[in-house]
């Protein structure tokens, strides 16, 4: 006899519960990235005895472990997610590893295994990135990825805002013990969502084994038939235009092994992950220069350098879905040209700051918050544009890129990119500001945003009617 129907399988598979789950999953990524990272140096200091002329070292080694782990861990990610059946259990895995991460970094008494910690938790934040962002493509399809994303990215950046904060009061009020009790609290929230968790196509194997054979039948006759006139309705422009992806016959191993590689010899891909790249480096140059910068403008202490975080995350809240939205319905080039080109004169502004009191601080929280309204437009732009991209690859060579296609590849990719951008956003940022100043480094980081928004015009969605006539 078949099995039964597993309970609540409407809304376990439902669009909602999906993306609320990948939703959790990343916002604990952020959030424990967020709530750890403060706590390294007192970590070093008070249980390995490290001596405070050597802190810094090994922070920044530890730093470089989970970076490392992440961008080298992604692309073999993808891998694994496109080959197997369902992407529920590398999703659950990637949870497992963060467990053994967090438990080694709560009860860790030694350089080794904190190393092996960090470790753990770059490879999972390379698992949930990768397969979160395949699931949410599977469950919402590409019409819908824009506004999905900006509200997600919208939602994860409350944990990348509030996890310095409250991990620094509870390190003051309770030590260690306080602060991964909430760790293991938010982790046992996602692992519940993540075992109840039923894809769609899963979901609709056990629907299909129960409906009746006649309505199936009409069912199928039905989609055959629109498929049909869709197909005398399809111009030949875009037949001719699906030739552009066509694979040719002979790949190397490598391209058939990985076969997202074929696909980056295509500006457009290039430039999605650029916008990646560039989008990472803006949110970890602002996470590592806000602190410092308001210490030596305000004497502020962690606690409030943290709030200055809302106005910068705020706008990106309240407007990250509004822009995801604008994406699906007018194309990623329009927001990622804007977005980008945005920035390049709010960046600039950052430098009118000055030190003082509250006027001073009005005034910077002013300008944070209108880089937040640029961050918020360029938060989906790339994953939809790379999306859009790999899909026609796909579409054109159903047999080379498999069933699945390779859309884990394409966002374990855009994971080891956006890690990197991470990595490098503030030690670059970082050796600018202390070389040639904040405002100066941040007119270093605008110019960054002016390239980024001129290629994106010209590969974006395709070159421009404007550039074609020449």
């Amino acid at each position: 006899m078949a099995k039964s129907k597993p309970i609540g399988l409407a809304w376990r598979s439902s669009t909602l519960f999906i993306v609320s789950t990948v939703g959790i999953g990343l916002f604990t990524d952020l959030f424990f990235y967020g709530l750890i990272v403060p706590l390294l140096p007192f970590m070093l200091k008070e249980r390995i005895h490290i001596l405070p002329d050597q802190i810094q070292g090994y922070t920044s080694g530890l730093l470089a472990a989970y970076a490392g782990a992440s961008v080298l861990f992604s692309p073999l990610a993808g891998v694994i997610a496109d080959r197997v059946s369902t992407r529920q259990a590398p999703f659950l895995i990637g949870l497992v590893a963060l467990l053994g991460a967090t438990l080694m970094l709560f009860l860790g008494k030694s350089i080794a295994v904190l190393i092996v910690a960090r470790i753990l938790q770059g490879t999972s934040a390379a698992v949930v990135w990768t397969i979160g962002l395949a699931l949410v493509l599977d469950t919402v399809g590409p019409e819908n990825l824009g506004k999905t994303i900006g509200s997600i990215f919208g939602f994860i950046s409350i944990g990348e805002l509030a996890a310095p904060v409250l991990g620094g009061v509870l390190y003051k009020k309770t030590g260690f013990p306080g602060v991964f009790g909430v760790a293991f609290g938010i982790l046992a929230i996602d692992f519940i969502m993540r075992i109840f968790l039923i894809e769609k196509k899963v979901a609709a194997r056990w629907e299909e084994a129960q409906e009746e054979q006649s309505e199936g039948d009409a069912h199928q006759n039905e989609e055959d038939g629109n498929t049909e006139d869709a197909n005398e309705e399809e111009p030949l422009l875009r037949k001719k235009e699906e030739e552009n992806y066509r694979v040719p016959k002979g790949q190397s191993t490598a391209v058939r092994s990985y076969p997202i590689l074929f696909c980056l010899k295509d500006p457009r891909l290039l430039t999605a992950l650029l916008m990646a790249l560039t989008q990472a480096s803006l949110l970890s140059t602002f996470d590592a220069t806000i602190p410092t910068e308001a210490e030596q403008l305000f004497n502020f202490d962690s606690l409030k350098s943290g709030l200055l975080f809302i106005a910068l995350v705020l706008p990106y809240l309240i407007l990250g879905p509004v822009a995801g939205w604008l994406v699906d319905r007018y194309g990623p080039k329009p927001a990622a040209v804007l977005g980008f080109g945005y920035l390049v004169p709010t960046l600039i502004l950052l430098r009118l700051a000055r030190p003082g009191s509250t006027p001073q601080i009005v005034i910077y929280c002013v300008l944070l918050s209108l880089n937040g309204f640029g961050l918020a437009a360029i938060g989906s732009p790339s994953v939809v544009e790379a999306s859009t991209v790999v899909g026609r690859y796909h579409k054109a060579n159903p047999d080379f890129f498999g069933e699945q296609g390779p859309y884990a590849q394409l966002y374990g990719l855009n994971s080891m990119v956006f890690s990197a951008g991470l990595t490098l956003g503030p030690v670059v940022s970082g050796a600018f500001k202390e070389s040639v100043g904040y405002g100066n480094m941040n007119a270093i980081v605008a110019a960054l945003c002016l390239v980024t928004a001129t290629l994106s015009f010209i590969f974006v969605g395709g070159k421009p009617k404007i550039l074609k006539k020449r």
